[in-house]
């Protein structure tokens, strides 16, 4: 027996500390207030601040869970693989950070493309991951993409692509991943000689060979609120031209004002809009 009011511990040993279960809280980078997770998640990603309309980055899987009818999507051309043919290497090999991306996401490249319906409208859907090498655009990437167009303008199906690529063009594979802002430009524009309906989707960050190719070539462009979206960022634009640009001037609501985006959506509105669009531009 141990005396009243002992420590039922053993001597020596300390109750583990109580603390904060990781990842429960995050910070929301544009109002700075410190958010549960969970409420965050269950208003699509968006801050739950009452005047903050942060939208946080979304999992490919998450957007199309967002916007597609339940269950309807049917993924293409998941045995595409991205190789190394420059044997680059910086920090790490790019065979190497190729695997870590891959395990890191489940993902095997930052495009995901398929069939599926909105409201049940059916579609031709791409997204981009920022998770999986800032979404950029690599031969993968740009042959999925490409792949889409080709498969909407077969189908004849509207075709959009959700663009979150922060990386652009992939400089591990140099001049093979410039090549597809020409290539996926080219299905594009036969898909628009077809008849076909693109809209393009832009997102938190859409910027280098994204931005100057695909993204911003849609029939209507629409655009998340607050969104990074450009070619150069600012630092580098300072750092090569040395030219002061204003405050917010890559950002979706500047873009709107100056006619580079049709339209700035709230992502719980998003998969209405789309299908508003699709219904009033239907093609038979």
């Amino acid at each position: 027996m141990k005396p009243n009011g002992s420590n039922p511990t053993t001597a020596g040993e300390r109750s583990p500390k109580r603390g904060v279960p990781e990842g429960l809280w995050m910070r929301c980078p544009q109002c700075k207030a410190t958010i549960f997770r969970k409420e965050a998640e269950s208003k699509l990603g968006v801050c739950p601040e009452p005047g903050c309309t942060y939208h946080f980055q979304l999992r490919a899987s998450q957007r199309i869970a967002h916007l597609l009818d339940e269950n309807s999507f049917e993924e293409w051309f998941t045995d595409l693989l991205p190789c190394d043919p420059l044997e680059f290497n910086d920090r790490l090999p790019y065979a190497k950070r190729l695997e870590a991306e891959r395990q890191k996401t489940t993902l095997n490249d930052a495009a995901v493309v398929g069939r599926g319906f909105i409201r049940a409208w059916p579609v031709v859907l791409g997204v981009t991951d920022f998770a999986f090498m800032a979404g950029s655009m690599g031969s993968v990437v740009g042959e999925k993409l490409a792949r889409a167009a080709e498969e909407a303008t077969r189908l004849r199906l509207p075709l959009i692509f959700v663009s979150g690529s922060g990386g652009g063009a992939r400089m591990q594979e140099g001049i093979l991943s410039l090549m597809q802002m020409a290539k996926v430009s080219a299905a594009l524009a036969r898909y628009d000689k077809a008849g076909g309906l693109y809209i393009s989707v832009l997102t938190n960050p859409t910027m280098g060979g994204v931005a100057a190719s695909f993204a911003l070539q849609g029939d209507i462009t629409l655009a998340e609120p607050g969104a990074l979206i450009g070619f150069a960022g600012k630092r580098t634009i300072w750092n090569t031209v040395r030219l002061e640009l204003p405050e917010g001037f890559q950002t979706s609501e500047f873009l709107l004002e100056h006619g580079f985006v049709d339209r700035i959506v709230h992502r719980k509105d998003l998969r209405l809009v789309l299908a508003q669009i699709i219904h009033y531009c239907r093609q038979d």
